[in-house]
């Protein structure tokens, strides 16, 4: 299978100790995601990460730190004159964490100034996106997405959507319930947050987020509820389906994103909800008892092996 990841590759400078201490990475929701969908599939499936970087240092090593992941990144365009958008967080005592951001004028937000970039889209065989990726392009790229997207169920392929809510990249709340709505209307697997979602149109608990997606047409996927684990989206799990709790959390950061790596790659190779539910709640905790979006390759063996165990 031809996956592409749509999204947002950022600078992610993160703060610790009192003496302002920085560590320099890369990341970004899909992007993260990615790097956890690849990690969770064999080699014969390609992931593809589908953004646009500048053609300064960072951004050259920005790609090369893509490509060690094992993500394609042949639809990642350079931007003569922009560089990528750059990102502080810090975490508390536990785990929460804080972000500033500069990415207003990021290389990402023009990836499809160019109705031509969106073409290539139509090759893959399924495609992730979040609301970030929506929020950061103008109306028209968005719209002209949209259009793609659709073209793409229509020859079988199909559209994995988290509305991954950050409102201040939203003109206002209305524009971004639009938004989202139609990407929900045009999605067949769903992966919210119900955090996000109650932020976003006032549900009261997942009962409710459950019903509106439905008539929206959400088919299939999960609900994703912290450290209580996921709720489904269409085809449950049955019952005496127990996610545990992480025996710790260190850094919360991609915990959402990981899941949806997890979840996806079972679902991708061939496994049921109920399989595809525990392998995401498997990579968020794995992720979430580290520091940082991504733990590095030559732990994260052992992590998710320990985690598996655990909920075992």
């Amino acid at each position: 299978m031809k996956i592409a990841c749509i999204g947002e590759a950022m600078v992610e400078v993160a703060l610790s100790g009192p003496n302002g201490a920085a560590k320099v990475g890369f990341a970004g929701d899909v992007l993260n995601t990615a790097i956890y969908l690849r990690r969770a599939l064999g080699e014969g499936h390609e992931v593809a990460f589908v953004s646009m970087i500048g053609r300064d240092s960072l951004s050259d090593q920005m790609a090369a730190f893509i490509a060690e992941q094992g993500i394609a990144t042949a639809h990642l365009a350079r931007h003569p004159t922009r560089m990528p958008g750059l990102y502080t967080i810090a975490t508390d005592a536990v785990g929460e964490r804080s972000f500033a951001y500069w990415r207003d004028t990021s290389a990402a937000r023009a990836m499809f100034d160019d109705p031509a970039a969106l073409v290539p889209l139509l090759g893959f065989d399924l495609v992730y996106l979040s609301a970030i990726t929506l929020a950061i392009l103008p109306e028209p790229a968005r719209q002209g997405l949209f259009a793609i997207l659709t073209q793409l169920r229509a020859k079988g392929g199909q559209v994995v959507f988290d509305s991954n809510h950050r409102p201040r990249l939203w003109h206002d709340l209305a524009t971004a319930q639009r938004v989202v709505e139609q990407a929900w209307r045009c999605c067949d697997i769903g992966l919210p947050s119900l955090d996000d979602e109650m932020a976003l149109f006032g549900d009261t608990g997942p009962a409710q987020v459950q019903a509106r997606l439905a008539g929206w047409g959400v088919a299939q996927g999960a609900l994703k509820c912290g450290a209580l684990g996921p709720v489904a989206l269409g085809q449950g799990w049955g019952a005496g389906v127990t996610f545990t709790k992480a025996p710790r959390v260190v850094d919360t950061t991609a915990a959402g994103d990981s899941f949806n790596g997890g979840y996806l790659g079972a679902l991708v190779s061939g496994q049921g909800p109920k399989a595809a539910a525990l392998a995401g709640h498997a990579f968020a905790r794995a992720v979430v008892q580290q520091r940082g979006a991504i733990v590095p390759p030559a732990d994260w063996v052992r992590e998710l092996a320990a985690s598996v165990g655990e909920i075992c």
